[in-house]
């Protein structure tokens, strides 16, 4: 299921947050889209799964346009959607967090094996999963999000700083389970606020700049590009 942004506009409080954004994710792609805290790459997405409305533009999957799709529906052709700040529920416990994904897409996968795979991802989250989702640590919390979108059988995954504030110990692990997830086929859009998280595998990539794209293309084109090297290229 390819995903489509057509010159999408958005205004938030009379404010025009994003202007003419375009970008394309075919399945098995892993397409980022890259900016500065502010930039827009959360309106984006937020706006892709229906949290936001659009002032213009189109967005489309598979040929399908979600422009005033309530986000559950959205969820239910296929999206899934791990936000930066995790947002797992934290009066359930972890397999109660997992589980809850299967229930919201019904698929020709049976749920007990959408399950086991998540587990497979993330082991970790096995030994843990009687614990609460509020008991959790920024990492696991970070799995747990990854975790459930995986157990919704996704054709696409939206990605929001899935790295963010994680230790240097966790931040492979994260890493290794995109690079799963994309192996399962789905095409996934993650936002990034840091270029030197930018995966090798990386298909395309977008920098977005004041609600706007400046750049897009080749990861390796884009750590020769002036212009994105002076917006993003010194984040550490």
């Amino acid at each position: 299921m390819t995903l489509t942004v057509e010159r999408l506009s958005v205004d938030i409080q009379s404010s025009r947050i994003l202007r003419d954004v375009s970008l394309e994710v075919a399945p098995r792609e892993l397409v980022c889209l890259i900016g500065r805290n502010g930039a827009g790459k959360t309106t984006t997405l937020r706006t892709i799964m229906g949290y936001l409305a659009p002032a213009a533009g189109r967005i489309a999957c598979g040929g399908r346009s979600l422009v005033g799709m309530p986000t559950h529906a959205i969820a239910a052709l296929g999206v899934g959607f791990a936000p930066e700040e995790s947002e797992v529920f934290a009066d359930l416990t972890v397999a109660e967090n997992i589980e809850i994904a299967t229930w919201t897409r019904a698929t020709a996968r049976p749920a007990a094996e959408r399950i086991a795979r998540s587990y497979r991802l993330f082991p970790q989250l096995q030994g843990a999963a009687a614990r609460g989702g509020g008991q959790l640590s920024g990492g696991e919390r970070k799995m747990l999000s990854l975790a459930r979108a995986l157990a919704l059988d996704p054709e696409l995954l939206l990605l929001d700083e899935p790295f963010e504030g994680l230790s240097p110990v966790i931040t492979p692990v994260i890493a290794e389970g995109i690079a799963e997830i994309q192996r399962h086929g789905p095409g996934i859009l993650m936002a990034e606020s840091n270029i030197h998280h930018v995966p090798d595998h990386t298909s395309r990539l977008y920098v977005i700049e004041r609600g706007e794209i400046i750049f897009a293309g080749a990861p390796a084109d884009a750590r020769r590009d002036a212009t994105v090297l002076r917006i993003i290229g010194g984040a550490a």
